[in-house]
């Protein structure tokens, strides 16, 4: 990886959907003098909803490769269709008809048929898989992605939008890289915290909550990651919060903070809006602490407003 090391990279991340990993990221975003903010679930990006961005730059993002028929050099010979093992190549639409086509969300990118077809009427060209955008919002840049229905490689997608958030972020002479990770403990997740700063990951105190957290830690552990845990809503379940923050602990991860259980958030949300912006409320209080956590142990990063 090529982008700066020195360039603070905060990846905020959680072991499953709806804990309010965004939100607090948005908070985050509204609370920083100067950072860069990433959202890297590409899968099912959400930040934009909040931060409504304008794209001033756009990619298009090219992953893999798709075999496609040349209709004027197909023979109909069907050597494509005996040889593919994943039941891409459509026959003729019409009976008696010789043209094949290939279906591109069956498509595996093997490139077998390209090799065989006696005609050469197969081309393999770069498969687009979705789109990168350098957007600016009311906190400054964002880098963002749509990755494609169906579309794989998203782990490579996320690593294009670390990186140029990285160069964003260098270019504007920027503290700190505010990421907002995918979900889970798959390739997208693995991508956007290898090499970063520090995470904090968002759990809340269910059972589910727990397990999944566990699983993140193990990740974090193996990467070899600094890892930060934040109970969201922990007034629902006060006995789990107490375990699952006694876990963490013995898992070696710090925990910085609590936030409450607040319907402010969710009115916030319905405003577009991070929760520090449009109320004092108890929640937003503890947002404002949890960051000013993470401020001092980044180094009193000049990207924390204090």
């Amino acid at each position: 990886m090529d982008w700066d090391r020195q360039m603070k990279e905060l990846v905020v991340i959680s072991g499953k959907g709806g804990t309010g990993k965004t939100s607090i990221l948005a908070s985050f975003a509204a609370l920083s003098k100067r950072s860069v903010l990433a959202d890297c679930d590409v899968d099912a990006a959400d930040l934009f909803l909040l931060l409504t961005p304008d794209a001033t730059e756009a990619e298009t993002f090219k992953s893999g490769r798709q075999a496609v028929i040349v209709d004027e050099k197909c023979t109909g010979c069907g050597r494509c269709r005996q040889l593919c093992r994943f039941d891409a190549i459509n026959e003729p639409d019409t009976p008696g008809g010789r043209v094949y086509t290939v279906d591109p969300a069956a498509c595996e990118g093997c490139g077998v048929c390209v090799w065989a077809c006696p005609a050469g009427a197969i081309e393999f060209p770069e498969r687009i898989c979705g789109e990168l955008f350098v957007s600016t919002t009311r906190f400054g840049t964002m880098v963002h992605a749509r990755l494609d229905i169906g579309a794989e490689n998203s782990g490579k997608l996320v690593t294009l939008v670390r990186k140029t958030a990285a160069r964003q972020a260098a270019l504007l002479q920027a503290d700190m890289v505010l990421i907002d990770g995918p979900p889970g403990i798959g390739c997208p997740a693995i991508a956007s915290m290898t090499g970063a700063s520090c995470v904090l990951v968002i759990t809340e105190p269910t059972l589910s909550g727990q397990h999944d957290l566990a699983r993140v830690l193990d990740l974090t552990t193996h990467f070899g990651v600094e890892t930060y845990v934040c109970v969201n809503k922990y007034d629902i379940n006060e006995e789990m919060t107490r375990r699952i923050e006694d876990m963490a602990v013995a898992r070696g991860a710090e925990v910085f903070g609590r936030v409450r259980y607040d319907k402010a958030v969710t009115e916030a949300q319905l405003q577009g809006r991070a929760v520090v912006e449009s109320s004092n409320s108890p929640a937003a209080q503890d947002i404002v602490h949890l960051w000013e956590r993470v401020g001092r142990e980044l180094g009193d990063a000049p990207g924390v407003k204090s």
